[in-house]
């Protein structure tokens, strides 16, 4: 199995210059005026230019103002408060204090598109500080 991920945007040169200054991406492919492909993650993020209002799924509309949904991204860091920095400086939002777990550290924010994203930066074995060994 191979793992892609899509985010529709209404601007893609404003999505495009976020992801490479908030996380480090690298454009690799375009595909027409509508998409373009960046690489430097585990797996390809596309950026999908959607106008706001055109049809998502019967009966929504796309809107760009911050959404929730059961889905976000998390992106593991080395450094918490550098990643941070970096992402708030390109354009990101910031939804709430840095939160300290056993497996290691969480900050919530949001793209300038609505998307939800968090910064993890593990500790001594991650998740599997708290993983069941069942």
């Amino acid at each position: 199995m191979k793992l892609l991920l899509n985010i529709d945007v209404p601007d893609l040169a404003a999505a495009e210059a976020f992801y490479i200054a908030a996380f480090g991406l690298a454009p690799a492919r375009r595909f027409g005026e509508d998409v373009v492909e960046l690489t430097g993650a585990p797996v390809p993020l596309y950026l999908l230019r959607k106008a706001a209002d055109s049809a998502a799924y019967a009966p929504a509309d796309r809107d760009y103002t911050r959404h929730w949904t059961p889905l976000h991204c998390d992106v593991v860091v080395e450094d918490l408060e550098a990643a941070l920095a970096r992402a708030l400086s390109a354009g990101a939002i910031g939804e709430g204090a840095i939160r300290e777990a056993v497996w290691g550290r969480i900050v919530q924010l949001a793209d300038p598109f609505g998307h939800g994203w968090c910064l993890l930066e593990f500790r001594g074995r991650g998740y599997d500080e708290i993983a069941d060994p069942r």
